[in-house]
């Protein structure tokens, strides 16, 4: 080329003034690739498009045989065009030739060309299509001649973005555009949510392209940064970041980027090669989201989420927005597609336009599943690409009853859902007639429908639900989504709140349980552990940093002044760990006493049994507690050594195994010996048919998440307790069961029209 600013400039122009001049899209792209191949002093340029079969079509050429247009196509992967439009990287080749990706197309002509340049056709990290210049001498085309067919490359994606190419796509191979796209995952929360997209991590559309002054581009781009490190340092001197603690340390990384010299060196060059300070933004960030999905390194991945947020914050600077305009503008069917996100993040939505929640990450146990279930909004979750295919507004389908979802649906599909909300509709109509019926069985057999809580967004719950109590507060969510410790004021206040709305129904407080994969971002812990679940959390951590479990009792007492207060321990292993807190916490009964605090009436201490060494010392722990309660979750974990986080392990291991039962089986038979009242709280109570086999074992009390309550009474009230409890003896006896057991006891359920 002949110039390195020129050249890009040149082009950049006539690109401009081609966009304006009244052409058709065919018409305007030969000419746009007759152009680039002039400017690059270039035999060929060619234009692939891919379709929404994964198919790269050439769309234009200048030097290939003109009538393989529309004809030629490679696969995704296959060639060199295939390999580029798959890797998202460009292909810099001075005989293509040898390459080994290369695959010959005889309709092209190409086969007399040997110097190839190839670059991806890229919009907010996705692959468009692939750009080609060839030339029939073997060279090496320069740094700033690839610099200048990505900057086309760009220019060429808005053009495919905004459906200037659909009319030349024959029936049943469309642009990949907007396609109807359905996704598999895993249901993290039951609902179905009908509604429009709104990005976690909205990507700012870029329009305005090509600058008229590249002096006074820089100068904007340089107040940009300016401001977005202004920014960065008065968030890190607020007194609500902590000193120290992954919270800081990604504000810390975002200082460290904004300073960066490489990232600001490659905005500068695109702008001086023609581009506005935002397209520049957009271009080099798309060029490195491309890249940088591709790695396989979990921290790097984290790193491109970290350069995405900073681009966005740089891109909202130059644009003149601010956050809250984006927050005013949520449509009322909101449904949140994002990467990942944290608990406190989904509580800045307002409620009322959330529809539901669409993860690439996450497990069913992730800190924002569990607030999504509290406040009853539909969770899928491992959708891997659902972020890139989507764009704000799009219309979305989450079923989080199977995992589905359907991005822009067809017609016919969300007639489908929409039918299938109606029914939902009517069916949680059923269940809130059930709601102040008692939870007792066809034969009279009566449970303890309890509910799961953490945040005072649940309590509510609690009369709607029709729950008997709380069965599990979870006091670990309330530090989860705050930016600092919370102080002992703010959890008394909590927990006061707590036992005032549960108007003396019963309710568990579980002590704080952090550690494991509930990391607290402004406190420092164990550091990195290789096994997380099974390292320093829960009441381990409690007993090693006595002064949290004290002013958390401190809390819990004074606002149980006047009431029973219930109080669990959680992963406890060995019975000396309840003998140290109970110490700690007679401690504080005696210091509030000698002040004259009002005290509660009663005070009950249990374990939560979910570690299987516990199993072997069943008659001890009873005696030791007041009360236990069966961390299914975690336990089935253990006993089975299944994690509960790997999707690939997800239907392999089933919770209504004959070992896992028998298990089960045990400890309700221990509490019955000693005459101590057992709860199960987790996953496995909240569906009708574990529920029901949790019921056959022996247990009289459960507690779920508010949303299972209503189905599991429905299936309580037509259970015959007396016949499923013979019924699942008599199939757990010695090795009688021939079918998995979740079979037998659906044909159980069916046989006596039992809902499940």
């Amino acid at each position: 080329m002949r110039d390195s600013v020129v050249g890009p400039r040149v082009l950049l122009r006539r690109l401009r003034e081609l966009m304006a001049e009244p052409l058709g899209p065919q018409e305007r792209l030969d000419q746009i690739v007759r152009d680039i191949a002039k400017n690059m002093v270039a035999e060929v340029c060619s234009l692939y498009v891919l379709r929404a079969d994964s198919v790269l079509e050439l769309y234009a050429t200048e030097g290939l045989n003109p009538g393989s247009v529309h004809l030629a196509q490679l696969r995704l992967g296959q060639g060199l065009v295939g390999t580029i439009a798959a890797s998202a990287r460009p292909l810099n080749l001075s005989n293509a030739q040898e390459h080994p990706a290369f695959a010959y197309l005889p309709e092209t002509g190409e086969e007399i060309y040997h110097s190839f340049l190839g670059v991806p056709v890229l919009r907010a990290g996705r692959t468009l299509g692939v750009l080609v210049v060839q030339n029939r001498t073997m060279r090496t085309y320069r740094d700033d001649e690839v610099e200048a067919l990505e900057t086309t490359a760009m220019v060429i994606a808005e053009m495919i973005a905004t459906g200037d190419l659909a009319r030349l796509s024959r029936p049943g191979m469309e642009l990949d555009l907007r396609r109807p796209v359905s996704f598999t995952g895993v249901a993290f929360n039951d609902g179905v949510g009908l509604g429009h997209v709104v990005l976690h991590e909205p990507r700012i559309v870029v329009t305005n392209l090509f600058n008229e002054d590249s002096e006074a581009e820089i100068r904007r781009l340089d107040a940009a940064l300016g401001s977005l490190r202004l920014s960065i340092d008065d968030m890190l001197s607020r007194r609500e970041v902590a000193f120290e603690g992954e919270h800081r340390d990604v504000l810390e990384a975002y200082r460290m980027f904004a300073n960066d010299r490489g990232w600001v060196r490659r905005l500068e060059e695109a702008v001086r090669n023609g581009l506005t300070a935002e397209a520049a933004v957009e271009k080099v960030q798309s060029d490195m989201r491309a890249r940088m999905l591709h790695m396989t390194d979990p921290y790097m991945r984290e790193r491109m989420s970290d350069f995405d947020d900073l681009a966005n914050r740089l891109l909202r600077q130059l644009l003149g927005r601010s956050p809250d305009d984006v927050a005013a503008a949520l449509p009322k069917d909101s449904i949140i597609v994002a990467r990942s996100m944290g608990a406190a993040e989904l509580l800045d939505y307002p409620r009322d336009k959330l529809r539901g929640v669409v993860l690439e990450d996450g497990a069913i146990t992730s800190h924002v599943v569990i607030v999504a279930r509290a406040m009853g909004i539909p969770v899928v979750g491992q959708l891997k690409g659902a972020v890139s295919m989507s764009e704000n507004g799009d219309a979305i389908i989450a079923d989080g009853e199977d995992g589905a979802v359907h991005l822009r649906p067809q017609p016919d599909v969300e007639s489908a859902y929409a039918e299938k909300v109606r029914f939902r509709a009517r069916r949680q109509e059923l269940y809130r007639e059930l709601r102040s019926k008692p939870s007792t069985s066809k034969d009279g057999v009566h449970i303890d429908l309890l509910m799961n809580a953490g945040l005072a967004v649940d309590l509510p719950q609690l009369a709607d639900s029709g729950a008997a109590g709380i069965g599990l507060f979870r006091t670990e969510l309330q530090f989860m989504v705050a930016a600092t410790f919370p102080r002992a004021e703010a959890q008394e206040r909590l927990y006061r709140d707590v036992l005032d709305i549960a108007r003396g129904k019963p309710v568990t407080f579980r002590t704080i349980d952090i550690g494991g994969d509930k990391v607290l971002p402004y406190f420092k812990g164990a550091g990195q552990e290789e096994n997380p679940a099974l390292g320093w959390r829960a009441v381990r951590l409690t007993l090693d940093r006595p002064g949290l479990l004290r002013t958390q009792m401190r809390a819990l007492l004074r606002a149980a002044g006047g009431h029973e207060l219930k109080v669990m321990l959680p992963m406890v292993t060995e019975l000396g760990e309840v003998a140290q807190a109970r110490e700690i916490i007679d401690r504080e009964v005696r210091h509030l006493s000698r002040f004259g605090h009002l005290l509660p009436t009663s005070l009950k201490i249990g374990a939560m049994l979910e570690v299987p060494s516990l199993l072997f010392q069943l008659d001890e722990l009873m005696e030791a507690v007041d009360f236990v309660s069966v961390g299914s979750n975690d336990l089935f974990q253990f006993v089975m050594a299944t994690d509960r986080g790997n999707s690939q392990l997800a239907d392999r291991f089933d919770p209504l195994s004959v070992p896992f039962l028998r298990v089960l089986r045990r400890i309700v038979e221990a509490g019955k010996r000693a005459n101590r009242p057992v709860t199960l709280c987790g996953e496995l109570a909240g569906k009708p048919i574990s529920a029901m086999a949790l019921v056959g074992l022996g247990y009289r009390s459960i507690s779920m998440s508010p949303a299972s309550i209503g189905p599991v009474k429905a299936m309580l009230t037509e259970l015959p307790v007396g016949e499923l409890t013979a019924f699942i003896d008599e199939n757990l006896a010695g090795n009688s069961a021939r079918l998995p057991m979740r079979a037998l006891l659906q044909t159980f359920a069916d046989d006596r029209g039992i809902p499940l």
